[in-house]
């Protein structure tokens, strides 16, 4: 199971991630330094997505709950795992 990212995690990934394209996009990388950079990037923006799918899926657990508001565990959760 992947580690969960905390929020703050989130944003610094996503920081990360710009930072990584400006310096790429400045052209003052050598081509194993911006494929360095690229491949970085994608590790980056396949965690940031699994974040966003995971958030996306716990709100549509709080939605489909009749409209009350209680958390319920989902594919990588196991119940009583809700200690973050």
């Amino acid at each position: 199971m992947a580690k969960k990212k905390s929020a703050i995690d989130f944003e610094q990934s996503l920081q990360t991630l710009e930072q990584l394209v400006e310096s790429m996009e400045g052209g003052d990388l050598t081509l194993e330094k911006s494929l360095e950079a690229f491949e970085q990037g994608i590790k980056l923006t396949k965690e940031c997505q699994q974040a966003l799918r995971e958030a996306e899926q716990k709100v549509e657990i709080l939605l489909n709950q009749n409209g009350e508001e209680q958390l319920a565990p989902f594919a990588e959760e196991q119940p009583g795992d809700d200690a973050e």
